[in-house]
């Protein structure tokens, strides 16, 4: 859970520095704001038309409320270094199941000192 593992045969926990950052990005779909469109910081801005394509998965799952990430989250939430950033899979909760079987997929590269997040996907695996 510490530093990032750059190793491509392993795939790790989503390290404690990145969480806040999924965290945010999972509070603006859930709370349908669009902030995504205008970027938060660390995070590339997300175009009108890719943040309803998300927002739309989401309501494309059913009736579902997506809901703040618990702690538990990070427990099956992954991420792989693949040669130039990592893939990180972020399981999505809801309020009527819990976890649920929507994921946020967010490619995160070293910008050092800090990573830089792109929003790939919300979708069902």
């Amino acid at each position: 859970m510490g530093d990032p593992v750059k190793d491509e045969h392993v795939e790790s926990a989503v390290p404690e520095v990145w969480r806040p950052t999924l965290r945010a990005i999972v509070d603006s779909l859930r709370r349908r704001d669009i902030v995504l469109a205008a970027g938060l910081p660390g995070v590339d801005p997300v175009s009108n038309a890719d943040t309803q394509r998300y927002l739309q998965a989401v309501d494309d799952y059913g009736h579902a409320t997506l809901t703040r990430l618990p702690d538990e989250a990070w427990r099956t939430s992954v991420a792989r270094w693949y040669g130039d950033r990592w893939k990180c899979l972020v399981d999505l909760w809801t309020e009527q199941d819990g976890r649920s079987d929507l994921v946020l997929d967010v490619d995160v590269f070293d910008n050092a000192p800090d990573y830089q997040f792109r929003v790939h996907l919300v979708y069902v695996p």
